[in-house]
């Protein structure tokens, strides 16, 4: 069903001007003091450590750049242990920190689920500050840290929870779905929170014939094209799969005809026309798994390709691929020195995070 109207900042007067999205500031440490910083040497000792390690990522990252990544990658799994802590990854993540670091993988959906199974005190969210929010949304007695605060989202930055008090005013009876790539603010405001993994299936359990749905409009494009529920969409955007073009995936058919194109549903619908097959990261990398394709692009962000070549390196992957510069400002040296430092750490206010957590549990525990 296509969707029935699309809403941005220009088109409510009351809007305040120049509204925009700025991200909190970091919390000062607030367990334990810092830690020295340790030795960051090429060793034989730092070489034999990490050899299971570097087996996970030889087929995507180059021998000669092992060296200059091992001893912080073995000085970060001993902090673990010293200070009690997980890293969780997103499938963005590059593949030094998704294979060699992170305690657990996964999309915003798995990441979501596994944040409530935590046993450890602190949290070292590697991915953007909407990500860390919601582990600290489901974690509120947990230390949550994030080693760039300034990684945001261009999706998050898009809509405001004012803008969803204006959508509920405009359209005052119909329920409110948020991405979970939006601020705990925007959470606060909806009622239910969903993923690219199961929004067709959080939108049609609320059994209302229409739906807000925010703030991305590929995805709810997509959610249109797979429901009869009609959608009432945001003008938001992800800026790393809205740069793909049909124009590009038919130039790569025409180049190898055997090619196969995955691509994720926040991608525009001339993108999704020429796919293969169209999901969320994780739906991706199952597929991968299944099917085995000889020749595979996937249309989406550049490491998920990597992490999928460092499992399965019969795979040969082809790019298009655009990078999130959000993504990248987590490095192995800003997760060190987080573990060393405890910063920076993720706060949300008491009021609002009770709020913006009934909208992300009532995703969790949606039954199938």
């Amino acid at each position: 069903m296509p969707i029935t109207g699309i809403y941005g900042p220009d088109d409510f007067a009351d809007r305040p001007q120049g509204q925009t999205i700025t991200l909190p500031r970091a919390a000062p440490a607030r367990t334990g003091p810092a830690l020295p910083m340790p030795a960051l040497e090429w060793t034989a000792e730092v070489e034999r450590a990490t050899a299971p390690l570097y087996d996970r990522v030889k087929h995507v990252i180059p021998p000669i750049e092992w060296p200059l990544m091992a001893p912080t990658i073995k000085a970060i799994n001993e902090l673990k242990q010293a200070r009690g802590a997980v890293i969780l990854a997103h499938n963005y993540q590059a593949p030094e920190i998704f294979h060699c670091v992170a305690d657990i993988g996964g999309d915003s959906l798995q990441l979501a689920v596994e944040a409530t199974k935590v046993k450890a005190d602190i949290i070292v969210q590697c991915g953007v500050h909407f990500m860390a929010e919601t582990s600290k949304l489901l974690n509120p007695d947990k230390t949550v840290l994030i080693p760039d605060a300034r990684a945001g989202c261009s999706l998050a930055a898009s809509i405001t929870g004012a803008d969803v008090r204006l959508l509920r005013e405009k359209f005052p009876s119909v329920p409110v779905v948020a991405y979970v790539n939006t601020s705990a603010e925007v959470k606060a405001e909806v009622d239910i929170c969903c993923t690219s993994s199961n929004a067709v299936q959080v939108v049609e359990s609320l059994g209302a014939p229409s739906v807000i749905f925010l703030p991305d409009r590929y995805l709810a494009t997509y959610v249109a094209s797979k429901t009869d529920v009609k959608i009432i969409a945001w003008k938001g955007a992800c800026e790393v799969h809205e740069r793909f073009t049909g124009e590009e995936l038919r130039d790569l058919r025409e180049a190898d005809p055997s090619v196969q194109i995955i691509a994720h549903p926040e991608c525009p619908p001339d993108v999704l026309a020429e796919a293969d097959f169209t999901g969320s990261t994780a739906h991706m990398i199952n597929w991968v798994r299944a099917k085995r394709p000889r020749r595979l692009v996937m249309i989406t962000e550049c490491s998920m390709a990597d992490n999928v070549r460092a499992e399965l390196p019969d795979v040969e992957m082809l790019r298009p691929c655009n990078l999130c510069p959000h993504m990248k400002r987590i490095t192995l040296a800003n997760i060190l020195d987080s573990l060393l430092t405890l910063r920076e750490e993720v706060t949300i206010d008491p009021a609002l995070a009770r709020r913006a957590r009934r909208s992300v549990e009532r995703m969790i525990n949606l039954k199938n």
